[in-house]
């Protein structure tokens, strides 16, 4: 089932390429028919649900493996444990929304729809490889589908953005490389196989060293962390609403479970030792992303910063992680890291399809143009404050049970990096100043006639907004997937 709910969206891709009449409205049905069924798919797989980790497979569960290059080790390997399965469930979830959304495109819509869904297979092969080789193709793949995305349908500058993300992206994946070249050549049998890194590291002391220094590099820009962040504000600002939505709410992702995956479970005795270097940068990464959101006008660009701040607990909270001998508090600090990139894809996802929506219909982000809008498009405006609220760590709504299991983590293991904390207070403030410029105070006589939500755009935020409450309030269901994995991890 995991093969053929990652490979439905390449074969709905390839259905289209081969339809060569196809109406606009045929080719976005298929794009979301192709989607649902893939959503339908990755709920089998949930329902299915993971195996007890165990010496014998380490928590992996619904394992499909094939023989692909046998004289080097590597083989087609597939599978999903608690730290994976969330992550493939938002993939579908959020790509199924993006695709309903997009139903508006009309520039070269077959194209556009064909790079979705090639992107979906690659994001979903990302969270299921368990084989090195494999999880590299589909982690470069996911690349060059976004690069034409932002290049073809983005906004005036669309080009310069699109080149920055794929230069820094690209370059950034070569240490990668080196890393997974450096385990498989360090290993005593001659494999690509993730899980036997994961089972028997095969590096130690000044190798291991290296191959985690390659791995933080490509996973820090991957994520961003400062200051390998610059090309995210150009690539969410010119890129198309669905882009934004897919880069932050699924892409950067890559970056987090790679750390995870890679450096802490590979290289745990390195990542160790490391640990306080990444501990800093995770602070600074959240401290800065806060502050720089602070001093944006531009909405999107203020939300894209946003995103470097949420970034920064997880590596937080990994970097704890990493550092504790303390079973219970390495179970806290990960499951606070797996469920916080859930509800950032939940949360910012919701938040960049506002701004879309907003773009549409104002053809401007600046927030100073803005004023009085909670009384001209309500639904619009009180969808924005609700995630602002969830994206600002309220108690009740998505981002709360993540945040507060990573704090406690933190001020359990390592008291001084609770400074982290402060980020909160910052996004706060840079959200009601949004809210008062954009939704509140004197209405602008420019934007009366602006028209709210209509329905396909309900039908894409309404999901979104539901689950954001109902992780904030129950997330027991998910966490005890993700808990399930990170109790058993002992390195």
């Amino acid at each position: 089932m995991v093969s053929l709910t990652l490979f439905l969206p390449l074969l709905g891709a390839i259905l289209l390429m081969c339809y060569r009449d196809a109406s606009t409205e045929n080719i976005h049905k298929i794009g979301i028919a192709t989607s649902a069924l893939t959503l339908l798919g990755t709920l089998w797989i949930w329902m299915r649900g993971i195996a007890e980790p165990s010496a014998m497979n380490l928590g992996f569960s619904q394992v499909e493996q094939l023989d692909w290059m046998p004289s080097i080790g590597a083989a087609y390997r597939v599978g999903v444990d608690g730290i994976s399965l969330p992550l493939i469930l938002l993939t579908a979830f959020l790509f199924l929304l993006t695709f309903i959304y997009s139903a508006k495109v009309r520039k070269q819509p077959k194209a556009f729809i064909v790079l979705m869904l090639v992107l979906e297979t690659a994001a979903i092969g990302t969270f299921t490889s368990l084989d090195a080789i494999l999880f590299y193709v589909f982690f470069e793949v996911s690349l060059v589908s976004m690069y034409f995305m932002i290049a073809g349908w983005g906004h005036e500058d669309r080009l310069r953005a699109a080149q920055m993300f794929f230069i820094y992206t690209l370059l950034g994946s070569l240490p990668l490389l080196l890393a997974i070249l450096g385990l498989y050549l360090g290993g005593d049998t001659q494999t690509f196989d993730m899980r036997e890194w994961i089972a028997n590291p095969p590096l130690e002391g000044g190798a291991a060293m290296l191959a985690l220094i390659a791995m933080l590099f490509t996973f820090a820009v991957k994520t961003p962390v400062f200051p390998f962040h610059t090309w995210l504000p150009a690539a969410h600002v010119q890129a198309p609403a669905a882009g934004s939505v897919i880069l932050a709410g699924v892409m950067l992702k890559f970056g987090t479970y790679g750390l995870v995956r890679f450096a802490l479970q590979m290289t745990p005795e390195a990542f160790r030792e490391a640990g306080l270097v990444v501990l800093t940068f995770g602070v600074v990464a959240a401290l800065y992303g806060a502050f720089a959101a602070l001093a944006q006008t531009d909405l999107k660009r203020l939300i894209a910063y946003t995103s470097i701040n949420h970034m920064g607990y997880i590596i937080v909270g990994v970097a704890i992680a990493a550092i504790t001998l303390d079973p219970e508090i390495r179970a806290i600090a990960l499951d606070g890291s797996v469920l916080q990139m859930v509800s950032h894809g939940l949360v910012t996802g919701a938040l960049f399809f506002l701004v879309g929506m907003l773009q549409d219909r104002a053809h401007t982000r600046e927030m100073g143009e803005f004023g009085g809008l909670l009384k001209t498009v309500p639904l619009l405006g009180w969808s924005f404050v609700l995630a602002a609220f969830a994206s600002l760590g309220l108690p009740g709504l998505a981002h709360f049970p993540a945040e507060f299991q990573i704090f406690l983590a933190t001020l359990r293991e390592v008291p001084i990096a609770i400074i982290v904390i402060l980020g909160i207070v910052i996004t706060a403030g840079l959200y009601l100043k949004a809210i008062s410029q954009v939704f509140l105070g004197a209405s602008n006589e420019k934007w009366a006639s602006m028209p709210d939500l209509d329905r396909r755009e309900l039908l894409t935020l309404s999901p979104l907004l539901f689950f954001i409450i109902v992780l904030g309030i129950a997330p027991g269901w998910m966490l005890d997937v993700i808990h399930q994995t990170t109790i058993a991890l002992n390195f």
